[in-house]
């Protein structure tokens, strides 16, 4: 190998590519690459872009359903709510940069996932939030805690997008290295989505938005492709810097350019810049594209051209015109105070050439830099020995009232309230159910046919059950979340997901990633669910190892009128309190075993999750048609914290009786999919227990919580209990 070729070798592992891939990229092209052209292979064969080690394995998921309007490939998927109205949504991960930067981290996070939405034309509607750090005994994890979450009301208030909804953990494997998953929602109707696919050779590409920086080169697409180790606060200038004011006028100039039909094909700008918006653009539509640098509108003089094509600089789009529309775009685009300059055109052949002025820089195939990306068959492998350390102990007694108390004031439990108060849950006055209300949010549509129908969300995932069993731990996600939308009367429609796992090139990280995979397509083809797209995210361990795999479900449904939405809180006095489904708590892995310092189990119990749907069913009936007068589904914590979750939410005490006597601590604290808390009247109650396995365990009344399970009794004030759960305030002082 002569010297330059060596070179060439060197700055492309310097880049993130192998050796190998290295060989690749020369092979694709006959020819040593350019500059530029390195640059661009380097992001777009990242794991970030090209899912090289993900994309065989997403590949086996359903994606295909009914109401399914746009599914996997574009920049979100979308189905049909009726009424001519479609919504659109999706899950992203802005992991790596938040643990570097958390506020200018999670607000481009919501920055971005906001343009996947308007770029399919969808007006976002609705911002839910899935948060992980470590304990919050860490200063380090309450920085992030702290500036994540300003972060995320900063850009979401700022741009007028309500945040309604979202979960938040914290535990030790998170510690250095926090995840911060956004999603967003945008309501459209049907006929006007478009999608990315460049089309037309002789059209123009246009930019339209912010400048172009030197912020963010490198940034999502290489911080998101390697492990995090010491050395990263070097890494702050690869963390892009977000301005929710310009975000709003590009959305706003983006609807209506969409509105007023001006635009072939819309992407936005994310991971790789105009490299991955461009090539993605081209590959989509099976046509070639030509760029010119200096064409494209700077906010820092003397920017090389390779940094111009990989710049993450937020708040920019790009679209594709025909040439008869320049001036009506470019009006648009003054009227909203945005930058516009057409930047190239498409082309016939297939081929992305970067110029400068006459000076072509690079000429690729599309093909060799999106479609022939190397893809990787992990090589995955039990582990054979735990992954990771047990817990520190929290709390040694087995009084039942004291683990109540201690787990209401776990920060996995207690209110988050201290969080929500910080984002704006009612801005564009259609939310019904904000956070705290009930188990999912909810939203109303247009009014038709004399009544209000609606849409529920929901976000969920749990990590210390899928760390203790992949492929059953996934599944339960899933159930959460379909349970969730259950609660409030809501069918579900599509799902979306972000994976968030370790080093995939490690055995026992591809075990768990393909565990999981299989676990969540196994659940969705049960309860018939489409994935209508997500996010995978890897590499997310340091020095002490892998994150706990957290597979993050978010889930959109619809119910026919959100009058009759349900709610968590106990409503009236008197009302009989039930449990319903086939719920059989389990204490291990639960979240009074984390408290105990107990280590993870090896496997969690079987799940018969034709069972669960069918019970999830009877709820969200007896829900639309107020049979039942509140619903909450038992998670963290067990039947007791869900009472006690109820009766906080409603300002009324309970007193239960459980039939279990011999291993009280598993009836009261146990967790499993397929529980249900309701309430209603005696004969509502019986009529619902005629198809679904169903308890009467007592009645809503009083100013405190009894439960007497056994020998065991359980009797603590609802002053207590609110007392107990409202810790989570502390970190906020």
């Amino acid at each position: 190998m002569n010297e330059a070729a060596a070179d060439g070798r060197q700055r492309a592992i310097s880049l993130g590519l192998t050796a190998h891939e290295y060989e690749l990229i020369i092979e694709r092209l006959g020819r040593e690459p350019s500059e530029v052209e390195l640059a661009m292979f380097s992001l777009l064969w990242s794991e970030h872009c090209s899912y090289k080690h993900s994309k065989l394995l997403l590949r086996t998921l359903p994606s295909e359903g009914p109401r399914l309007v746009l599914g996997p490939g574009e920049n979100a998927g979308a189905v049909d709510v009726g009424g001519g109205l479609a919504v659109a949504f999706k899950v992203e991960s802005h992991n790596h940069p938040s643990a570097v930067e958390p506020f200018q981290g999670a607000a481009t996070g919501v920055g971005g996932i906001l343009r996947d939405i308007f770029a399919v034309g969808a007006r976002p509607i609705a911002i839910l939030d899935s948060l992980r750090f470590g304990e919050p005994a860490s200063e380090r994890s309450r920085y992030l805690l702290d500036r994540a979450v300003a972060g995320i009301g900063h850009y979401g208030n700022s741009i007028g997008v309500p945040t309604v909804g979202g979960e938040i953990y914290f535990e030790a494997p998170y510690e250095h290295n926090c995840l911060i998953n956004a999603m967003c929602v945008g309501l459209i109707e049907t006929e006007r989505l478009i999608r990315s696919a460049a089309s037309g050779p002789g059209n123009l590409l246009v930019l339209f938005g912010a400048a172009t920086g030197r912020d963010g080169i490198g940034g999502a697409s290489v911080l998101a492709s390697a492990e995090l180790g010491e050395g990263d606060e070097a890494k702050r200038p690869s963390v892009q810097i977000g301005d929710p004011f310009a975000e709003k006028k590009l959305m706003e100039c983006s609807l209506e350019l969409l509105e007023r039909g001006l635009l072939v094909a819309l992407q936005d700008l994310g991971a790789a810049g105009l490299t991955s918006a461009a090539c993605e653009m081209a590959s989509r539509g099976g046509v070639g594209i030509d760029i010119d640098v200096a064409c494209v509108p700077l906010r820092e003089p003397g920017m090389e051209p390779f940094e111009i094509m990989v710049s993450e600089s937020q708040e920019r789009m790009l679209c594709v015109i025909e040439p008869s529309q320049l001036d009506a775009v470019v009006a648009v685009c003054e009227h909203w105070e945005t930058a516009v300059a057409p930047i190239g055109e498409v082309t016939a052949g297939g081929i992305v050439r970067v110029l400068d002025g006459n000076r072509v820089l690079g000429e690729m195939a599309v093909s060799a830099l999106v479609d022939d990306c190397p893809l990787y068959e992990l090589q995955p492998q039990a582990p054979a020995q735990p992954l990771y350390a047990p817990p520190e102990r929290v709390i040694a007694s087995e009084d039942p009232g004291e683990a109540l108390l201690a787990l209401l004031a776990s920060p996995n439990i207690a209110d988050r309230r201290p969080l929500f108060e910080q984002y704006d849950s009612i801005v564009q006055s259609r939310t019904v159910r904000r956070p705290g209300q009930a188990d999912a949010a909810v939203l109303a549509l247009p009014p038709r046919e004399g009544q209000t129908p609606g849409i529920a969300i929901s976000i969920d995932g749990n990590g210390r059950r899928v760390a203790a069993d992949p492929y059953r731990g996934t599944i339960e996600a899933v159930l959460e979340c379909a349970a969730n939308l259950a609660c409030v009367g809501a069918e579900p429609l599509g799902l979306t997901n972000c994976l968030n796992f370790g080093n995939p090139e490690k055995p026992h990280v591809a075990w768990q990633l393909c565990e999981s995979v299989r676990g969540l397509g196994d659940a969705c083809r049960a309860l018939a669910i489409p994935v209508v797209g997500g996010n995978v995210s890897l590499y997310n361990e340091g020095a002490e190892g892998p994150i706990y795999p957290t597979p993050v479900i978010g889930l959109v449904g619809e119910l026919p009128d959100v009058h009759r939405a349900g709610r968590l809180g106990f409503r009236t006095e008197g009302d009989r309190i039930a449990l319903v489904g086939d719920f059989a708590p389990d204490i291990r892995g639960s979240e009074l075993a984390r408290l105990g310092g107990t280590e993870l189990p090896h496997a969690l119990a079987e799940i018969h999750i034709a069972r669960v749907a069918a019970t999830h069913r009877a709820v969200r009936d007896a829900v639309r048609s107020g049979a039942i007068v509140s619903a909450h589904d038992i998670a963290e914590g067990g039947l007791a914290t869900a009472l006690a979750e109820c009766c906080l939410a409603g300002g009324l005490g309970a007193e239960v009786v459980l039939e279990e006597t011999v291993k009280p601590l598993r009836a009261l604290f146990g967790e499993g999919p397929g529980g249900f808390l309701v309430t209603g009247g005696d004969a509502e109650l019986r009529a619902l227990g005629e198809h679904i396995t169903l308890r009467i365990l007592g009645s809503v009344g009083g100013n405190q919580l009894t439960i007497i399970a056994g020998e065991a009794r359980v009797e603590v004030t609802l002053e207590l209990l609110r007392e107990a759960h409202g810790s989570l305030a502390a970190l906020f002082d």
